[in-house]
C-alpha cells in the first residue's frame, strides 16, 4: 500500500513543482512604454483680479465714518458717488473757522473805521495850526509898534507855532504808518484763516468720493478687519475703500505655502480651471513672486506666500474675484520615454526596471532624468517599446540582468529642461546570463 500512496505524492510534488516553474506572466501587472510627454506640476488656488483698477481710499490728511458706500458688484459711471465719508471734528472746526474769519473781517472794517477817525482829528488840529500860524504871521505886521517885551511874546508864539505844527506833521506821518502796520496784520490773519478754510473744505470735498471711470465697484478689505468695509466703520488716511477694476486686463494672485512657494518659479507656465465657470480655461505664467511671506493669521508660524501669475489667454473671460485653480508647470519634457515611479526599483544602489521578455523578465539599469513622486524621465537603459512590470518578478521567471556601462553613469541631467532625448542601448550594456 506504500507504494502507490508514495507514488501519487511524487506525481502530485512534480507537477506543483512544475506549475510553479512554469507560471505565465500574464498575472503581471504590465504597463507599454512609449513616447510620452513628461509634465511635473503642482496645483494651487488663486484669485482672479485686474491688472490695472482705481483704487478709492481716505484722504490722508483725516481720519473719518463711512455713512454711505455703493453696494458690491455694482456697475457705476465715471462720476457717480460711490462712497461718502464723515468727520465731525474737523466739520465743527470748519465752522468754528469760518466765524473767525468773519469776526476778524468785522475787527478790520472797525479798525479802518477807528484809525480814519483819529487821521481826521489830527488832520483837523493840523488845519487848527495853520490858521492859527497864519494869523500870527498877520500879527508879524504890526510888531514893529510895539513894545520890546510885546515883540518878543509875539516871536516866542511865532515860534511855538511853528514847532506845534511840526509836532502835528509828524503825528500825522505816525499816524499813517501806524495805520498801514495794524491794517496790514489784519488783513494778513483773514487771508491766512481763509485759505485754512479753503484747505479744511477741499478735505471735506474728498470726502465725498466720485468714480473716476466707468466699471464695477468692489469693496475693499478693511486694514482693521480684513473683512469688506462697511457703513459705519472707521477709516483713516490712505486706507483703500472702493476700487473699480479695469477688466481689459487679468491677472490672477497666487497664496500659495512655503513648500509650494519654493518650488514654483518665475516663468512657470500655468493652466487655469474654474469652479464656477466649468468647460471655461486659461493659460498664462508666473510673473512675479514676493519676497516674504505672511502669517495665515495673527501670531501663526504657518505662512503664505503671495505669487502673481499672468492670464494670457482663455476661452472666456473670467469674472473679477473668482477662485481660479491654478496648475502651474514646473518641469516639461517633450517626446521622450516616461514610466511611472512604481516600475522603478533600488536593488544595490542602482535603479533597475524589470522587462518582459516572452514568459521571462529581464532586469535593466535604467537612468533616470527628470522626475517626481509619480512620474521618471528615463534617459538611458531603454528604447521605448519596452513592457515592464509594477511587481518585482520571483527568480524563477528571470531571465538575465543588462547593467549600463560605467561611462554613462556619470551623465548629468540639467533640471528644467524643456526636452531630453532617451540614450540609445546599441553596444552599451552588459549582460548577466541568470541560472
Amino acid at each position: 500500500m506504500k507504494s502507490p500512496i508514495r507514488f501519487i505524492f511524487s506525481i502530485l510534488f512534480v507537477f506543483v513543482f512544475y506549475s510553479c516553474r512554469n507560471t505565465d506572466t500574464s498575472n503581471s501587472v504590465l504597463f507599454q512604454i512609449q513616447s510620452a510627454t513628461y509634465t511635473d506640476d503642482v496645483l494651487v488656488d488663486g484669485t482672479v483680479e485686474a491688472v490695472n483698477s482705481s483704487t478709492l481710499a481716505c484722504p490722508r490728511r483725516l481720519e473719518g465714518t463711512i455713512v454711505f458706500l455703493i453696494e458690491e458688484g455694482v456697475l457705476v459711471e465715471e462720476g457717480d458717488t460711490v462712497c461718502i465719508l464723515e468727520n465731525r471734528e474737523s466739520e465743527n472746526y470748519l465752522e468754528n473757522l469760518v466765524v473767525k474769519v468773519e469776526q476778524s473781517k468785522a475787527q478790520l472794517a472797525k479798525s479802518k473805521a477807528d484809525l480814519e477817525m483819529q487821521y481826521a482829528l489830527l488832520e483837523a488840529q493840523v488845519q487848527s495850526n495853520e490858521a492859527q500860524t497864519s494869523i500870527t504871521n498877520l500879527d508879524t505886521a504890526q510888531i514893529k509898534y510895539l513894545s520890546i517885551q510885546q515883540q518878543k511874546i509875539k516871536e516866542l508864539e511865532l515860534q511855538i507855532a511853528v514847532i506845534q505844527k511840526e509836532k502835528f506833521q509828524k503825528k500825522l506821518h505816525f499816524l499813517e504808518q501806524i495805520n498801514e502796520s495794524e491794517l496790514k496784520k489784519l488783513k494778513l490773519q483773514i487771508e491766512q484763516d481763509e485759505n485754512q478754510v479753503d484747505h479744511i473744505k477741499s478735505i471735506l470735498n474728498e470726502m465725498v468720493m466720485l468714480a473716476p471711470q466707468n466699471g464695477m465697484a468692489i469693496r475693499a478689505k478693511s486694514w482693521r478687519s480684513g473683512e469688506k468695509v462697511q457703513e459705519g466703520d472707521e477709516v483713516w488716511g490712505g486706507m483703500p475703500l472702493v476700487k473699480i477694476p479695469d477688466k481689459t486686463e487679468m491677472k490672477v494672485i497666487i497664496q500659495a505655502s512655503e513648500s509650494n512657494y519654493k518650488r514654483i518659479s518665475e516663468g512657470n507656465k500655468v493652466e487655469y480651471t474654474f469652479n464656477a465657470m466649468p468647460g471655461n480655461l486659461a493659460w498664462g505664467s508666473i510673473q512675479k513672486k514676493a519676497p516674504m511671506g505672511k502669517p495665515i493669521k495673527r501670531n501663526s508660524k504657518v505662512k503664505q506666500f503671495e505669487i502673481t501669475a499672468t492670464v494670457d489667454s482663455f476661452k472666456v473671460i473670467p469674472e473679477l474675484g473668482l477662485s481660479a485653480n491654478c496648475k502651474v508647470i514646473l518641469t516639461e519634457v517633450f517626446d521622450t520615454i516616461v514610466i511611472p515611479q512604481l516600475a522603478i526599483f533600488d536593488e544595490d544602489s542602482i535603479k533597475v526596471v524589470y522587462v518582459k521578455k516572452r514568459k521571462k523578465f529581464e532586469k535593466r539599469e535604467i537612468l533616470l532624468g527628470e522626475s517626481s513622486l509619480k512620474q521618471a524621465v528615463i534617459i538611458a537603459g531603454l528604447n521605448g517599446n519596452e513592457i515592464i512590470s509594477f511587481q518585482k518578478p520571483t527568480k524563477t521567471k528571470m531571465k538575465r540582468i543588462v547593467l549600463l556601462p560605467d561611462s554613462l553613469k556619470i551623465v548629468k541631467v540639467e533640471p528644467n529642461v524643456e526636452q531630453s532625448m532617451p540614450i540609445p542601448m546599441e553596444g552599451m550594456p552588459t549582460e548577466k546570463i541568470m541560472n
